[in-house]
Formats: structure tokens, C-alpha cells, sequence
């Protein structure tokens, strides 16, 4: 990695760039980048002439960069924050190719990497170190896409932002309900317009295709539900103690 390399790199975490806008732009991979900036101190610490001047000075002893302050080990169920953040990392680039503000991003892949699926408010703001305004305006974007829920802390009055092992189903779901709105939308469209003009026809197809592509998710999706949950299940009680033969 050359010097004008992290001074890019710089450059876009400056910018608000994702790690795979970054290494478009340098011509790497994501992973490549997303490594260089979790060695020399994540997203919020990394200084390009400080990570050259420690490359240079010490060409054949790698510094193991400290853990990133505010990151409680019971947020990261105990495991190195380091690891956490670059598979939080690497998720919030994967859901800003999606489509989600880059921020928004960052909020839902804290939440995924946690293994209680949950975190607070202040919680957020100590893990991604940014404002609480930040973490309200990602989290209400979040609650209107259905993606979290929140729910009251019962330790203090603060709220508790949630993701459920349902997460994507209740996505789908909406998103076929919207697909749904549209759908009847073209439809009415096409019958005021005339079902003949090509306009018409036109609204009508989209109507067409966009009804039976949401039929065939809905069945999908709530078919791959009861076999993930028949499969939670069976694995529940193969985890639990046989009954005893013995009679009294």
C-alpha cells in the first residue's frame, strides 16, 4: 500500500465513502482496504501519514492496533472489537450497495454483529462514534423499513433498538406490499388510460408482472420461514436431555 494509496484511502473515509467505493476508486480489493484501515485504528482514527511514517519506520514489526475505545466486550459478546468491527465493516458496504444511506448501514451491521441483536441509543453512539442525532435520524429511516423494532429497556427508561431473527421475512413482506400498492396502482391506471393505448397496455403489464412476482415471493418466503423454524426447532430438542426410562 503506497503512501498516495492511504492518502486516498484518507480521502474517502473524509468523504463519507464505503471501504468498496474506496478500493473501486484505488483499484483494489474491498478486503484490502477494509484491512489497512482496521490495522491503523478504524474508520474514525486512521491518518495516512501516520500509518506511512509506522510503515516505514518498522518495515518488519507489524503494531497491533489497540482496540477501538468504547467498545464494551458484553456489545461484542466477548470477542476481539477488532474482528467485530471489520465484519461490521464489510456488512455496511454490502448493505450501501443495497440501497441504504451509508449511516443507516453502519447502525443495522452494529445490530447484526451483536449477538443480543440489540443495542441502545447510547450504546450506538459509543460503538460508531458519531452523534446521538445520527444514530435517531439511521434508526427512524430503519423503523419505517421495517427493519427494527424498539422496545423499553427493562435495566433504565432508555429505549432499546432491535433486530429479530425475522428480519429479512418482515422485510420481504413489506416490500411485497408495496410491490402490491404499486401493482393495483398501474392497474387502475391502465383501465382510466384505455387497456388498448399503449400506455395502458404498458401499466397493465406492470401490474401484471409485478403481481405475480409478488405471489411467487410471498409463497417462497413464507415457505423457507416454516422450514427454518421447523429446523430451529428440531435442533432446540435434539440439544435438550432424552427423557428418563427409569420408573419409580
Amino acid at each position: 500500500m503506497t503512501e498516495q494509496d492511504k492518502r486516498q484511502i484518507a480521502v474517502g473515509l473524509r468523504d463519507g465513502l464505503t471501504y468498496a467505493a474506496i478500493g473501486r476508486r484505488l483499484g483494489r480489493p474491498t478486503s484490502t482496504v477494509t484491512r489497512e484501515v482496521m490495522r491503523n485504528g478504524g474508520p474514525n482514527r486512521y491518518r495516512a501519514e501516520q500509518t506511512h511514517q509506522t510503515s516505514t519506520r518498522y518495515p518488519r514489526k507489524r503494531r497491533k492496533a489497540a482496540p477501538m475505545p468504547g467498545t464494551g466486550s458484553a456489545e461484542v459478546g466477548g470477542r476481539d472489537p477488532r474482528v467485530v468491527d471489520q465484519v461490521a465493516a464489510q456488512t455496511t458496504d454490502l448493505l450501501s450497495e443495497a440501497g441504504l444511506p451509508h449511516m443507516t448501514a453502519r447502525v443495522l451491521a452494529a445490530l447484526l454483529t451483536t449477538d443480543s441483536g440489540s443495542l441502545t441509543s447510547a450504546e450506538l453512539v459509543r460503538r460508531l462514534h458519531v452523534s446521538p442525532a445520527s444514530i435517531s435520524k439511521a434508526v427512524g429511516y430503519l423503523e419505517g423499513q421495517v427493519l427494527l423494532r424498539r422496545e423499553r429497556d427493562p435495566r433504565g427508561r432508555a429505549d432499546r433498538y432491535v433486530v429479530d431473527d425475522d428480519l429479512w421475512y418482515q422485510t420481504v413482506m413489506a416490500g411485497s406490499r408495496v410491490d402490491i400498492r404499486i401493482a393495483d396502482a398501474c392497474m387502475d391506471g391502465a383501465q382510466r388510460l384505455g387497456a388498448t393505448t399503449p400506455a395502458g397496455a404498458r401499466l397493465a403489464n406492470m401490474a401484471e408482472f409485478l403481481l405475480r412476482v409478488s405471489e411467487d415471493l410471498v409463497r417462497s418466503v413464507e415457505h423457507w420461514r416454516r422450514v427454518y423454524a421447523l429446523g430451529s426447532a428440531a435442533e432446540s430438542g435434539e440439544n435438550q436431555a432424552p427423557p428418563s426410562n427409569s420408573t419409580p
